[in-house]
């Protein structure tokens, strides 16, 4: 049994041995196939895991430091307002660790585009850019917030980079909105490089005179149901124009005439000439909305931008057409289009130029269009001397000065004339000369107030009048009304108020209080009147009527001179009306008197307004030794008469200042 056990034993092991040959061969195979597939199995999961992850990781990174970029951009209008760009002078730990880990991420970056054999996205470039790069890009974002304080305070921080290449001022100029243009145009040294020039405008044929695209324009403006000063200004320009195209034309003879002593021969006519008249008339349909809507539609912001860049040697043109876009800037509708034909860069950089008259003018169109920082509208005529930049300085109080006949918002307050060579240079901007005392001494005195100074016309005679027609707008009453409207808006009233006059127009000035204690709208400029001070103001009238038969161009008095006459009861009365509620209301007066004559032309010297008639009853009068026309232009700031007049203003304010 245990033979055959063993040999059955040996015949299985034999035979087994016989058949277990290939057997073994193929599970080897088969190992070995197995342990193969484990291996590179285990590599490629483990590779695709290892990319997994470091997609994710990467990912996470960018996530993250995403983040971080937008958290530095949010630091970095903190570095601006520095204007420095000293490594030693940035944050700390917090700032280089950001800086290290931008660059780390740019680089796994820029490997990975090289691996993958893609292109790098060059929006990443700027994770390790400098602050002011980010800071540019956030204050343009700033700029256009919904917060007043926000905006307004990206408006003064992009104002005041001075460090910027030229690239980052254009990046500005073409991407900021109006609202942050105008906010730069009224920031005090503000770089011109902030604003795109004038868009360029289409060639005109040289045939096609720019005084006869006035003249279309103005024809195209309604002509009927105007004003009368609307017409007549109108009517005067049409007609030179045409009376210029004729004589162009060869059929015009020169006799004389309006406008026509300025046609020497029949083919030299000063073009110059017809435009100013053109644009006197378009000053005064600028004055009407619906007209200045009219003048937009027909292409006029255009026009006169051309008639600007190509009259820039001449100051009264440009004068003029600033004047005009003022007017059309109190229509807020107008605004976009203001901008849109360029008119904030050329309105900034008049604002710099050293005329006052001229800078006023464009501070004024500024004003107008500035309706972040400014609640008020400036009307023709009413100029804001200070401040006339946008300013934090809180302002407390206003002056309001007021000119008399011949006088004029600027030139009346000037420095006093040394010398006639000096007078003829008044408006030249001479070093040392003051062109406007209120302007430079006053508001560097008393930086709160606002200071405003307004023009109308006035004349001695109707012979030098610029509006012939309807005497009656002329008179203290009708400008009382009018000026009141235009007061009115620009916020006199809702500050305590200081008046400053100069001979007839400290008599406008108390019509204007007498009609607005009538008038409960009007009440509030009565309430916070708190002081009045009279140059030479002739309460009980002036010898100057009496006089001005005697000369020869007063043979035909104007309306203001025939209501200056000695003990008019016109004068008695608005005197009177006067002093029975400025008592009740117990007004600070102060009073100058001239003591010497003031000559009127080459014919006549007289003593315009004697020390009696400049007594208004009330307040303390001072006589002074100067005449008429320079009691109201100190020689110096340390002259009494500006510091006497300095002091009243600090006293009677002193609450507010």
């Amino acid at each position: 049994m245990q033979y055959s056990y063993g040999l059955t034993k040996m015949e299985a092991g034999s035979s087994g041995c016989g058949a277990n040959l290939p057997i073994h061969a193929e599970e080897k195979k088969l190992f070995m196939i197995g342990k193969i597939a484990k291996v590179t199995g285990s590599l490629i999961l483990g590779g695709f895991v290892f990319i997994t992850y470091e997609v994710l990781s990467l990912n996470k990174l960018l996530q993250i430091d995403t983040r971080a970029l937008h958290q530095e951009k949010l630091k970095s209008y903190v570095y601006v307002r520095t204007a420095s760009l000293s490594p030693s002078e940035y944050q700390g730990i917090a700032y280089k660790a950001r800086k290290e880990i931008h660059k780390a991420v740019r680089r796994i970056l820029e490997t990975e585009a090289k691996i993958f054999r893609r292109p790098f996205n060059e929006q990443f470039s700027t994770f390790d850019g400098e602050d002011h790069e980010c800071a540019l890009w956030l204050l343009l974002k700033r700029s256009q917030s919904e917060d007043k304080a926000i905006r307004l305070q990206a408006v003064q921080d992009l104002a005041s980079n001075s460090h910027w290449h030229d690239y980052q001022y254009g990046t500005v100029a073409q991407t900021c909105d109006q609202r942050t243009a105008i906010g730069l145009a009224r920031s005090k040294d503000v770089d011109l490089r902030f604003f795109l020039p004038p868009p360029p405008l289409p060639k005109i044929k040289t045939d096609y005179p720019i005084e006869d695209e006035l003249r279309l324009l103005l024809v195209s403006l309604p002509q009927t149901g105007l004003d009368q000063c609307v017409q007549y200004f109108t009517s005067l320009a049409l007609r030179e124009s045409s009376q210029t195209l004729a004589a162009q034309r060869g059929g015009l003879w020169c006799f004389g005439g309006n406008g026509l002593p300025y046609c020497e021969t029949l083919s030299k006519i000063p073009s110059e000439t017809v435009e100013l008249f053109c644009l006197q008339a378009l000053v005064q349909h600028s004055k009407i909305s619906s007209h200045c809507d009219k003048i937009e539609a027909k292409g006029g912001l255009q026009l006169l931008q051309r008639i600007y860049q190509l009259r820039k040697d001449s100051a009264k043109i440009q004068r003029n057409i600033i004047r005009i876009i003022g007017n059309m800037a109190l229509d807020e509708r107008l605004h976009s289009s203001i901008v849109r034909a360029g008119w904030v860069s050329v309105l900034a950089e008049v604002m710099k130029s050293p005329h006052i008259i001229q800078s006023s003018h464009a501070s004024r169109a500024l004003a107008n269009l500035d309706r972040d920082t400014v609640k008020e509208k400036y009307p023709d005529g009413v100029y804001v001397l200070h401040p006339q930049y946008r300013s934090s300085q809180p302002i407390r109080a206003d002056i309001l000065f007021v000119h008399g006949l011949l006088g004029a918002a600027f030139k009346t307050w000037r420095q006093q004339d040394i010398d006639r060579h000096l007078d003829r240079k008044a408006s030249g901007g001479e070093e040392g000369y003051i062109q406007c005392w209120p302007k430079t001494w006053l508001a560097s005195d008393c930086p709160s107030l606002r200071i405003i100074s307004v023009e109308y016309d006035t004349h001695l005679s109707d012979w030098k009048a610029k509006c012939p027609v309807e005497a009656h707008r002329k008179s203290i009453a009708f400008r009382s009304s009018e000026l009141l409207d235009k007061l009115k808006a620009a916020g006199i009233g809702d500050r305590p108020l200081v008046w400053v006059s100069h001979s007839m127009g400290g008599l406008l000035v108390k019509k204007m209080l007498v009609d607005a204690s009538k008038d409960p709208e009007m009440d509030k400029i009565v309430n916070n009147t708190r002081g009045i001070i009279f140059y030479s103001v002739p309460h009980h009238g002036s010898q100057l009527a009496e006089y001005s038969i005697n000369a020869r161009y007063l043979l035909f008095p104007s309306v203001e001179v025939k209501e200056l006459s000695t003990d008019s009861p016109a004068l008695k009365e608005l005197n009177d009306d006067f002093l029975s509620f400025a008592k009740d209301k117990k007004f600070s007066v102060l009073s100058f008197a001239e003591t010497l004559p003031t000559h009127i032309g080459s014919m006549i010297k007289l003593h315009v307004v004697p020390v009696e008639s400049a007594d208004i009853g009330i307040g303390d009068l001072i006589p002074v030794d100067v005449n008429h026309l320079n009691i109201c232009k100190p020689k110096k700031k340390d002259t009494f008469l500006y510091q006497r007049t300095l002091k009243f203003i600090q006293d009677v304010l002193a609450q507010e200042l």
